[in-house]
């Protein structure tokens, strides 16, 4: 087994037992001072925290830490982590009910502790993250991966290995026939040798390949190659990845579907269309805008007072915008500009002179989108989606971009994608436009419920750290 491997196994251990060092502890801070737990003897409070301490272990059985994962998301850790803390207090709950019957508080109390205990291992695995990052960003915990072909695709392989240094890849070089081509002046690629030098290296087991990934960019025609190849793999604990050359790609995204036991292929995948995906985006969506739209509802005389003192003209701003299935719909903001005839043309920029000073304000803190909670509510959008664009600028880029209408096969958003990964604001140039609508149908194809947390979780972050985007 690669050093590496070691090295992750190690970082995994110590995680968990990070999870039992914040466990431990708050049992004993929840001995020592929750009032439902006050009037317990020493030896039910043991009881307790071994208990609990066994349900942990049943925990990680099922949802094993995966911090310490190179290509994993803040969605799977909270996913993760929900899923630890949720089977560890069923497990305590059910051994405790059939320890001491009599305990009928047990319940509240394992609840409590369960939302403190998540929060904690959250923050946590926050800070796991940061630190492992750092650590492999010096070098260490490193994986090598090989590339066999050279085929260009192979480039965008590399880039999305390398584009971060806190996953920890390195790439050793690749072996063909032929050299790549056009390899940019920063990239740093070294051919190993040919096709028969792989090959044969892999016949020999004294000479046995230093990768603990391989992508492979062979032809189809080769298949009898990259069998071998893959099986080599299997033996040697190495991950295999085939990657399609491009010229037997159609240029486009094809996803995998079944017509009774026929296989048929599409060119979105929407799990939004899924009846249950679509049942829990919604109830998801209703709950969160009521419970902040009650928050909003004492605030709002005074946003009108002062929007009434620096702007004169109405509360709201409202405007038709391109939703679901391309249907108009009206949307809710708060009014952040002088009342203008050009505000269904032109966008919002830097130093736009029809911007007030709270208006301004508002804008960059997210203030004035709060009102779209009632088209959240109303079902005209969802908190998370494509943002959705005035009809002016539906028109226009649907002409220009290719897949632009694709968009808006989902809800519109409050917040998207687009918005939490660099386009936000305003988009000069065609190729801002194409640049968020790929975000926007990236969003579409891999929507999860988790994703949907993260990207809240990143729009919210904006309040306390400024987008210098939103203008």
């Amino acid at each position: 087994m690669r050093s590496n491997t070691h090295t992750n196994n190690l970082i995994k251990d110590l995680v968990i037992l990070g999870d039992f060092l914040i466990l431990n502890a708050l049992l004993l801070m929840f001995a020592t001072y929750f009032p439902l737990m006050s009037g317990w003897e020493g030896a039910k409070i043991r009881l307790f925290i071994v208990t609990v301490n066994f349900a942990l272990v049943i925990g990680h059985v099922y949802w094993s830490p995966i911090v310490h994962m190179r290509l994993v998301s803040v969605g799977d850790i909270i996913r993760r982590v929900t899923g630890l803390v949720s089977v560890t207090i069923l497990v305590a709950y059910l051994m405790m009910k059939g320890i001491s019957l009599h305990n009928t508080r047990v319940g509240i109390q394992l609840m409590v502790f369960g939302i403190a205990y998540g929060t904690n291992l959250l923050l946590a695995r926050y800070i796991e993250r940061c630190i492992i990052k750092k650590y492999r960003q010096t070098g260490r915990n490193t994986r090598m991966a090989i590339f066999v072909g050279a085929d260009s695709e192979l480039l965008n392989v590399y880039d999305r290995l390398i584009d971060d240094a806190s996953k920890g890849y390195k790439i050793g070089g690749y072996y063909a026939d032929k050299e790549m081509e056009d390899i940019p002046e920063n990239v740093t690629l070294k051919h190993l040798g040919t096709m028969n030098d792989f090959m044969n290296m892999l016949a020999t087991d004294s000479n046995p390949v230093a990768a603990d990934e391989l992508y492979v960019c062979l032809s189809r025609r080769d298949r009898d190659t990259i069998r071998k190849i893959s099986n080599y793999c299997d033996k040697n604990v190495i991950r295999f990845y085939y990657v399609p050359v491009s010229v037997e790609t159609l240029g486009i995204d094809l996803k995998r579907e079944l017509l009774d036991d026929i296989e048929i292929f599409t060119t979105y995948e929407n799990p939004l269309q899924n009846p249950v995906n679509k049942v829990i985006k919604r109830t998801f969506d209703i709950l969160v805008s009521s419970v902040l739209l009650i928050c909003v509802l004492p605030l709002l005389p005074i946003i009108w007072l002062i929007i009434k003192i620096q702007s004169p003209g109405p509360l709201f701003f409202t405007q038709a915008r391109t939703g679901l299935d391309g249907k108009e719909f009206m949307m809710y903001k708060f009014r952040s500009m002088h009342v203008n005839a050009d505000a269904d043309r032109l966008q919002a920029t830097a130093d736009d002179p029809r911007k007030y000073p709270f208006g301004n304000f508002m804008r960059k803190s997210n203030i004035d989108e709060l009102p779209q909670f009632w088209n959240v509510l109303r079902g005209d959008m969802s908190i998370v989606g494509p943002r959705p664009h005035m009809l002016l600028h539906t028109e226009q880029y649907s002409q220009l971009i290719d897949k632009y209408m694709v968009r808006h096969f989902v809800k519109p958003g409050v917040t998207g994608w687009a918005q939490v990964t660099g386009f936000r604001g305003e988009t000069k140039e065609v190729w801002q436009m194409e640049g968020r609508v790929k975000r926007d149908i990236w969003y579409m194809e891999h929507w999860t419920i988790w994703l949907d947390i993260r990207i809240i979780w990143m729009t919210a972050k904006t309040i306390f750290i400024h987008d210098k985007k939103a203008y």
